[in-house]
């Protein structure tokens, strides 16, 4: 779960990071009694999920209460590469003399978060990463083992922090780290980390990744997460219990059990279709879910066809065929069904899926084959 600046700079005063104060808006009379708190000059900063905000407009700073009211109107409602501003961060403008960039990742293939300190702050770091590596300075951090002040300064040191400054930048970033690990962050950056004349360093900006997995024990952080970035078709599937992945394709996929939905995924994808979604059942499927499943699955607009796989072991696939007669007749889908059915009780299944002489719904014995057919329906509606 991506949090947006403002949201990232308050996880972080909980480590004790020093930051400029700062407050948020949503309209522009806000914004403004925001100004006048905080003070003159201020910079009124776009909240989006997404880097490039100075480059096209969305950070201005404002020297009086003109400013920053025209500021405000300006960039509230401004489209920043596909994303609407609806928030704002109004913060005291900091004198920089230097802008460093630090960052703590969960390096995957190290399995250890990876601490990385760069003096090109105020860039963009992939850039840095992939034209001057040398200018990042790296640390792999035991788990067991944290974080230590010595880490802190090895990094600036190795960084080319200016020297006065080591002691403060090896503190911030390791109440980065701490932030890192004590929220179960996936990542947890600054860019700029800025130093001012007085040489105080300051975090003046904020990006950080939560795992939503563990949100269950933060629920602080739970409550930050922003309705409007959760795909609806999701939201739908976990009110109802179900296992949904929007994908981007126009075939739905129904199945029960995670390893035969991904196979499926990829039988879909090998007869030439694009998969809509992963959606998992679970194991004993009743009818009731399946009715739930499938107006998941066609609150998709893009949804040309939908391929039923089921295996039933737990599962009954008469079960399963109760549930999509009883789902057609209640939601009358447009789009057609491609029906496999194999192991307990498919032979029933099939019986009442006959008997009920769905229109659009039709039976394959094997999952290739079903593939085949899926596929071959969904370019004919697509035509």
């Amino acid at each position: 779960m991506d949090l947006l600046e403002y949201q990232g700079k308050q996880l972080f005063a909980r480590y004790g990071m020093a930051q400029s104060p700062g407050r948020a808006a949503r309209d522009v009379d806000s914004a403004v009694a925001a100004a006048e708190a905080v003070g003159y000059p201020c910079a009124i900063k776009a909240q989006v999920k997404i880097g490039g905000r100075g480059k096209a407009g969305g950070i201005k700073i404002a020297g009086d209460v003109s400013q920053a009211r025209e500021h405000a109107s300006a960039i509230l409602g401004m489209d920043i590469r596909g994303l609407v501003v609806q928030e704002l961060w109004i913060e005291r403008a900091a004198e920089i003399e230097d802008e460093y960039y630090a960052a703590v990742v969960f390096d995957r293939s190290a399995k250890k978060p990876l601490v990385m300190l760069s003096t090109r702050g105020g860039v963009d770091i992939e850039a840095v990463a992939a034209e001057t590596p040398e200018a990042i300075a790296t640390l792999h951090v035991d788990p067991l083992v944290g974080f230590k002040p010595f880490h802190g300064r090895r990094l600036a040191f190795e960084a080319g922090v200016a020297p006065d400054v080591v002691r403060g930048v090896a503190e911030l970033v390791g109440q980065l780290y701490a932030a890192f690990v004590g929220e179960e962050a996936m990542l947890a950056e600054v860019n700029p980390m800025v130093v001012t004349p007085a040489r105080e360093v300051l975090a003046l900006d904020a990006k950080v990744t939560l795992d939503s997995n563990a949100l269950f024990r933060h629920p602080d952080n739970a409550a930050l997460t922003d309705p409007s970035d959760v795909d609806p078709q999701e939201s739908m599937a976990k009110e109802r219990g179900l296992t949904y992945v929007k994908l981007d394709g126009d075939i739905g996929i129904f199945g029960n059990g995670a390893g035969l939905v991904m196979s499926t995924l990829d039988v879909v994808a090998g007869a030439g279709g694009a998969p809509a979604n992963f959606l998992d059942a679970g194991g004993g499927a009743k009818a009731e879910s399946i009715v739930a499943a499938i107006e998941v699955i066609l609150s998709d607009a893009k949804v040309r066809a939908v391929l039923f796989n089921v295996f039933g072991g737990i599962t009954r696939c008469d079960e399963v065929a109760r549930g999509l007669i009883e789902a057609v007749r209640i939601l009358s889908p447009t789009v057609p069904f491609v029906v496999r059915l194999d192991g307990t009780n498919d032979v029933e299944a099939r019986e009442l899926l006959a008997a009920a002489e769905l229109p659009g719904v039709v039976t394959e014995a094997t999952m290739d084959g079903a593939a085949a057919r899926v596929v071959a329906m969904a370019a004919e509606a697509s035509a």
